[in-house]
């Protein structure tokens, strides 16, 4: 007969568990509060350190512009990580498929994520109209990293299940949709939640660029233009809005992930146990 293991060893995970979460939440309420009180007892004026409750008071008394911002940034990445998933994982597929297509094309690829966006972004400003050089500057950096991690797990299939699969009279396609994507899946939401962080900051970015410019509506373009008047309580304030929707991003690609390997793949079961 099967013995139950002592309540301490059933309460240990779950203390654990409880632990890693407020971790989290305890350092960053000491690192406000040092905040705070580096600013009230070193007296720093506002131009050149706000204290975190003037951050939030400017937060709610400018949320109107601050919050058209942030959807026109919000938009901006959903756009680029849309169309850079249907793209990588197309091109994957593409890749997968012939040998010949991949050595061809897969070095243009790797030439858009090792040029800096930075450097893109202003020649981008010169031909194509500010939201689209934006949207091409995000989609850029989000791209790669789906495509060569699809890529990877289309390659990472095991011969033998191949084999297996080819020995059935299993046709290319039933071979791709039935064994490869599911395969490649792990690999493809890794890519995808490392785009979606890279598909805010190539956004970011490219507004900045627009807004050094003269152009732009997102929230990068209001701290440049809160830097331009010394507004620095109100750059803190667009920036923790920037910060905040990159956790906000990286959760929901975690929760996707969580959910659909959560039944069937080791990484995810790894996590509950």
């Amino acid at each position: 007969m099967a013995t139950r293991p002592p309540a301490n060893e059933r309460a240990a995970p779950h203390a654990e568990r409880r632990l890693r979460y407020l971790l989290p939440v305890l350092v960053f309420a000491a690192a406000v509060i040092g905040w705070d009180l580096v600013v009230r007892l070193g007296s720093i004026p506002p131009y050149i350190l706000p204290g975190p409750s003037l951050v939030m008071q400017t937060l709610a008394d400018d949320w109107g512009v601050l919050s058209a911002s942030l959807m026109v940034t919000l938009k901006t990445t959903a756009l680029a990580l849309i169309a850079a998933t249907v793209g990588g994982v197309l091109l994957a597929i593409l890749f997968a498929s012939s040998r010949l297509v991949e050595l061809s094309l897969f070095p243009f690829a790797v030439i858009l994520q090792v040029t800096p966006v930075i450097a893109i972004a202003p020649l981008l400003l010169v031909y194509l109209a500010p939201d689209t050089a934006v949207l091409v500057c995000a989609w850029i950096v989000a791209f790669f990293p789906i495509l060569s991690n699809t890529a990877l797990g289309l390659a990472s299939v095991d011969h033998h299940l191949r084999d297996l699969f080819a020995l059935y009279g299993a046709g290319r396609m039933k071979t791709l949709f039935l064994l490869g994507i599911p395969a490649a899946l792990p690999f493809f939401l890794g890519g995808l939640r490392i785009a979606g962080g890279l598909a805010l900051i190539g956004a970011v970015v490219a507004e900045i660029a627009a807004g050094s410019a003269g152009r732009g509506s997102g929230l990068a373009y209001r701290i440049v233009e809160s830097g331009y008047r010394l507004n620095v309580p109100r750059m803190f304030a667009a920036l923790l809005l920037i910060s905040l929707a990159g956790i906000a991003i990286f959760a929901v690609l975690t929760l996707l992930q969580h959910l659909a390997l959560r039944r069937w793949h080791e990484s995810a079961l790894a996590e509950e146990m």
